[in-house]
C-alpha cells in the first residue's frame, strides 16, 4: 500500500547504544524483508560514520546534529523533517517524545506521520525542569497531531488516554530476536578478556544514567559481600557527572567489572553466559535489555516499576524499586543458588519481530488510506 517511509528520532543504526536504536535496528530490516518497502532511517551525525549507506536493505542517511544532549534531538529532528521534502516519502515515522516536537511541522509539510511513544522520558532523573517541560510539550504535540500513534506498552497507552484523551493508539510491543548459538571459542575468548567464568557472574546492561539504578546495584552488591563478579555492560553517550561518579564508585568495589559499550558477538557471549540478569531501573518504556535476558533464558532480578511488571514475570523476580536492602537480599539468594536456565517461550511469543513488523505495516497501510 505504502512504499516510501522515512524514520526520524533514532541516533542511528546499526549498533548504536539505546533502546529506540535497538528497536529500529530490528524493526525496519524485518519490514523490508517481508514487504520490500523503501525505508530510510535518518541518523545523527555524531553517532555514525556514513552520509548515505544501507543496513539489511534499509537506507541509512546521516544528517548533522550537535553532540549536546539538550539540543541534539530537536535540532536534528528539525533538519531531518525538512529533508523529507525531497525524499518522496509517503509516511514519516517519528520515534520518542523529544523528536515528537516536530510532528506538527511534518504535518504542515504535508506528511502523514506515525508517532511511536517509547516512554515518558521526562521522568528520567537526568533532565532538569526546563528540559522536562520541553519533553512534555513534545509528548503533547506528537500525541495531538500524529496521524496514528503506536505505544510499546499498556502503561504508555494509559498515559495518553488519561492525559490527552486519545483512545485510538495501536499497542505494538518491543521485540527481541532469539539468539543464535555462538562458537565455544568465541565465548571462551570473551570470558577470558574479562576474567569471567561461565554461569558465575551477575550481569546488568544499559546506559550509565541515573534512572538505570546502577548506583543502587553496586551499593547492594558491596553490602552482600559476594564472591562472584558483577558485570555492568554499557556506557553513556556523553560523559556526565553521574557516569564519572558511577565509574569511580565501581572502581572501589572488588568484583565489579565495567566493560564499556559492547556489541555483536562479544555482547552476546557475556550476556548468554551470565548466572543472573539484574535490572534495578527507576524508569523504562518496555525494557529491551530484559527481553534479551529472557531470550538467553537467564534468571532475573528486576525492579517493580510498571514497565517491568507488564512483562508479568514470576513474583520472585521483582524487588521494590530503590530498596537496596531487598536488592541485597535478592543478590545473596541467587549467588547461593544453582541458577538454572528458565524457559520464557510463553512470554517471548508476545515480542516476536516478525509479528511486530506485520502489525506496524498494518498501521502504515491504514495511514496511507487516510486523508492528509
Amino acid at each position: 500500500m505504502t512504499n516510501n517511509i522515512t524514520v526520524i528520532g533514532t541516533r542511528g543504526i546499526p549498533n548504536v547504544l539505546g533502546g529506540v536504536e535497538t528497536h529500529c535496528q530490528h524493526l525496519y530490516p524485518e519490514i523490508h524483508k517481508q514487504f520490500h518497502n523503501n525505508i530510510c532511517v535518518i541518523a545523527r551525525s555524531p553517532y555514525v560514520d556514513y552520509k548515505i549507506s544501507s543496513y539489511q536493505g534499509v537506507t541509512t542517511k546521516s544528517v548533522w546534529a550537535p553532540k549536546k544532549k539538550s539540543l541534539e534531538a530537536i535540532i536534528h529532528s528539525t533538519l531531518a523533517s525538512f529533508s523529507t521534502l525531497f525524499d518522496k516519502s509517503d509516511i514519516v515515522h517519528v520515534h520518542a517524545i523529544g523528536p515528537g516536537l516536530v510532528v506538527p511541522l511534518l504535518r504542515i509539510l504535508g506528511k502523514k506521520v506515525i508517532f511511536t511513544h517509547h516512554g515518558p522520558d521526562y521522568d528520567r532523573q537526568k533532565w532538569g525542569d526546563f528540559a522536562k517541560k520541553i519533553l512534555l510539550l513534545g509528548e503533547k504535540l506528537a500525541v495531538t497531531y500524529a496521524s496514528e500513534i503506536i505505544v510499546i506498552s499498556e502503561v504508555i497507552n494509559d498515559i495518553i488516554k488519561d492525559k490527552y484523551h486519545r483512545h485510538d493508539a495501536h499497542l505494538i510491543y518491543n521485540g527481541v530476536k532469539l539468539p543464535k548459538p555462538l562458537a565455544q571459542d568465541k565465548i571462551d575468548n570473551a570470558l577470558f578478556e574479562f576474567s569471567l567464568t561461565a554461569n558465575n557472574y551477575f550481569v546488568a546492561v544499559g546506559r550509565l544514567v541515573e534512572e538505570k539504578g546502577f548506583h543502587n546495584l553496586i551499593t547492594a552488591y558491596e553490602k552482600a559481600q559476594l564472591s562472584i563478579p558483577l558485570v555492568i555492560m554499557g556506557d553513556t553517550d556523553h560523559p556526565t557527572p553521574y557516569s564519572e561518579k558511577l565509574k569511580e564508585q565501581a572502581s572501589k568495589v572488588d568484583g565489579v567489572i565495567m566493560t564499556g559499550f559492547l556489541k555483536g558477538e562479544q555482547l552476546q557471549a557475556l550476556f548468554s553466559q551470565a548466572k543472573v540478569f539484574v535490572m534495578p531501573s527507576y524508569h523504562e518504556g518496555l525494557p529491551i535489555a530484559l527481553l534479551e535476558a529472557m531470550s538467553y533464558s537467564l534468571p532475573t532480578i528486576v525492579s517493580d516499576i510498571p514497565a517491568n511488571l507488564e512483562v508479568k514475570l514470576s513474583s520472585e523476580s521483582y524487588f521494590p524499586v530503590g530498596n537496596i536492602e531487598e536488592l541485597t537480599s535478592k543478590l545473596s539468594q541467587h549467588a547461593e543458588m544453582n541458577s538454572e536456565k528458565v524457559n520464557y517461550s510463553h512470554y517471548l511469543d508476545y515480542y516476536d519481530w516478525e509479528k511486530i513488523a506485520k502489525q506496524t505495516m498494518s498501521v502504515y497501510n491504514q495511514t496511507a488510506l487516510e486523508k492528509s
